[in-house]
């Protein structure tokens, strides 16, 4: 799984411009300093969080491919056609 933190760091922050504009269309530079600020999302803390967590695991579930490669080594392993049929129509649709 790959996770862009660069969209996601955009993503939570708000730029919040209360400036307000002159009678002649232009901003003073004391308007746009005092009025203009950026806010960062509690959120930002968890995604930011996860986002680690994610890069830090693997990317192959190593503990579900030995459980399945053991299923079809010992011959336990039985498909259901309907569901492979399914699934395969389901990501065909997408």
């Amino acid at each position: 799984m790959k996770v862009d933190l660069n969209s996601l760091a955009a993503s939570q922050i708000a730029l919040e411009r209360g400036a307000k504009q002159v009678s002649n269309g232009s901003l003073t530079s004391t308007q746009a300093a005092t009025e203009d600020r950026i806010s960062i999302h509690s959120d930002s803390l968890s995604v930011q969080s996860l986002a680690t967590q994610a890069l830090n695991s693997p990317s192959i579930r190593q503990d579900k491919v030995n459980a399945l490669r053991q299923s079809v080594t010992n011959g336990t392993y039985k498909p259901e056609a309907s569901k492979t049929a399914d699934a395969m129509i389901e990501h065909d649709v997408k």
